[in-house]
C-alpha cells in the first residue's frame, strides 16, 4: 500500500470534513456533538499528518518497511474508528457509538508505542 498518498488523502479528507463541519454543521449540531465533531477532526488531522510522516521513515532507513507499515497501518484503523465513530456519533446522535471510540483510541496508542520500539531498534548497535 501507498502510505504516503493515503497520508495525503486522509489529510484532504480532514480538511474536507473540518470545513463541512465549521459551515455546513455548526447550526444544526448541538455544543456535544460540535465538540465531539471538533475532537473527531483534531485526532484525524493530527493521526493523518503522523501516517505521512511515518511513511517517510522507512525510506530514510530510520525504521524497517515492516515496522512503517505496521505503525501506518494502525494510524489509518485509529483515524477510522476513533474519527470515524465521533463523526457518526456527532452527525446521528446516537451516543452508543462513543463506545467504540477507544478502540481507535488503542490503535493510535499502539502505532506510537509500536514506532518507539522500532526507532530504538533501529539504534541498537550492531
Amino acid at each position: 500500500m501507498n502510505w504516503t498518498a493515503t497520508g495525503a488523502m486522509g489529510l484532504a479528507l480532514a480538511v474536507i470534513l473540518g470545513a463541512f463541519g465549521a459551515h455546513g454543521l455548526k447550526a444544526r449540531l448541538d455544543a456535544y456533538s460540535m465538540g465531539a465533531y471538533e475532537r473527531a477532526v483534531f485526532y484525524h488531522f493530527v493521526h493523518a499528518m503522523g501516517l505521512l510522516v511515518v511513511s517517510l521513515l522507512p525510506r530514510l532507513g530510520t525504521v524497517s518497511p515492516a515496522t512503517g507499515s505496521w505503525v501506518c497501518g494502525l494510524l489509518l484503523a485509529g483515524v477510522v474508528i476513533f474519527s470515524g465513530s465521533l463523526y457518526l456519533l456527532a452527525v446521528s446522535g446516537i451516543r452508543g457509538l462513543g463506545a467504540i471510540t477507544p478502540i481507535g483510541g488503542l490503535s493510535f496508542i499502539a502505532a506510537w508505542i509500536l514506532l518507539a520500539i522500532g526507532l530504538l531498534q533501529q539504534t541498537k548497535p550492531k
